[in-house]
């Protein structure tokens, strides 16, 4: 037994994590536009006592080739404040976190917009920022194209502390004057039951850790290996002295895509029937995307993967796909089926004690806080992780069995902002 608890999310997305999710014979093909299905979600996470569920977002069409059913399919859903705010009245306790771009918003408009959510949801809400790295989205915006990495967090480094600011009431008569901002007004809202909603983040690039060093309260990260989890937490928990933090302060939950079952050979079954439904071109295009790279259907799929050309796209997860193959020597085939199935993040396949220890291992080797959940297909995977891995985790005394408290920090054991 440990005093120390893991906190745990529900990533929720349409069909599920796995990019042929959609074409499993249980998955439920239409999830994206079912409140329904989001509602029995919320529940069966909440009934599993997960501090939170969490969206992503995208302004547009998640991949360029809309001839790839399978791709577009994960474009068709609902933009996620306004689910959350569906939820929130169908639910009572659990955390409700959502994505919104620096890139494509303004600080007053967004903080108002997720202060009502926590408002709503008597002080439940999260935001996770992010500065948007796709082209497809600075084309709905009227944007001349991507803008350069640095240029891209330099004005969310300035959005976060407008917002902040707004969300803390310290604004102060003269506003906010800056580089991209300008801001003469107070909310029209009281404070937030929580003091503030949380703030969350998920870039690793170093000005990303940088920014949530200084801003964040959680951190979603993506990690293969326990070296790698391990070090980005110890290099973010490592920057937060020179912000004035403590390295309890932030909450790093790495992303986790567990297929589990009763037996060890029922949990591959289950993996491999998922993986044996991508397609190559779907999972190419795929990785092409991630990659920020058009023509990687030039180069043989069973070679390797080609040297690159630095991204300004999301340079952590480009740094992270270059890293597998070299390490694991995998071809653009191999690599393209095991990032389809996660998207990069840690796989783990087997029973729910199996589950458990891997999670543990992290957990107690200083490399995680807690993780992200991320099933492969809903509702099955996300049903089998409640039902089989919690009750594990919590007869081992890694998770709890009750709510602690009301709100999103309260579960996180986060400080309530002065």
């Amino acid at each position: 037994m440990t005093s120390r608890q893991m906190k745990l999310g529900a990533f929720l997305w349409a069909t599920g994590h796995h990019i042929a999710a959609w074409r499993h014979p249980k998955a439920h093909v239409t999830a994206g536009i079912d409140i329904d299905h989001y509602i029995q979600l919320a529940r069966t996470a909440e009934a599993a006592k997960f501090d939170m569920v969490f969206c992503e977002d995208a302004a547009g069409l998640r991949e360029a080739n809309v001839g790839i059913a399978s791709q577009t399919s994960r474009s068709i859903g609902f933009e996620p404040i306004s689910l959350l705010s569906a939820l929130a009245v169908q639910t009572s306790r659990i955390g409700l976190v959502s994505t919104a771009s620096t890139s494509y918003n303004e600080p007053y408009g967004l903080a108002r917009t997720f202060l009502s959510l926590d408002h709503l949801s008597s002080g439940r809400a999260g935001w996770n920022l992010v500065t948007s790295a796709s082209s497809i989205e600075a084309a709905n915006f009227g944007s001349t194209g991507l803008k350069p990495h640095a240029d891209r967090y330099e004005r969310a480094r300035e959005f976060a502390e407008v917002v902040a600011k707004l969300w803390g009431e310290k604004l102060g008569a003269s506003g906010h004057d800056g580089q991209s901002f300008s801001v003469r007004d107070s909310l029209d809202l009281p404070r937030s039951p929580q003091g503030a909603p949380v703030m969350v983040q998920a870039g690793a690039s170093d000005v990303g850790r940088d920014l949530a060093a200084r801003t964040a309260d959680v951190v979603f990260t993506a990690a293969q290996t326990f070296e790698e989890a391990k070090a980005f937490y110890d290099d973010l928990k490592g920057r937060m002295a020179a912000y004035g933090r403590e390295p309890d302060d932030i909450k790093i939950m790495p992303g986790v895509a567990p297929v589990v079952a009763e037996t060890e050979a029922e949990a591959h079954e289950k993996h491999e029937e998922l993986q044996e439904l991508i397609p190559d071109d779907v999972g190419v295009a795929l990785l092409s995307s991630y990659l920020s790279i058009s023509d990687l259907w030039r180069y043989p799929i069973d070679g390797p993967l080609p040297e690159l050309p630095p991204s300004e796209g999301m340079k952590s997860r480009q740094a992270l796909v270059i890293e597998q193959s070299r390490r694991d020597n995998l071809s653009i085939r191999q690599l393209a089926r095991h990032f389809a199935g996660a998207r990069g993040h840690w796989r783990i396949v087997g029973t729910a004690a199996q589950v458990a220890d891997e999670l543990q291992a992290r957990f107690e080797g200083g490399a995680a806080d807690g993780f992200n959940v991320m099933p492969s297909y809903f509702p099955g995977e996300l049903d089998a992780f409640a039902t089989l891995v919690v009750p594990e985790l919590q007869r081992r005394g890694l998770f709890r069995t009750e709510y602690e408290g009301r709100t999103l920090r309260d579960h996180l054991g986060l400080k309530r902002p002065v």
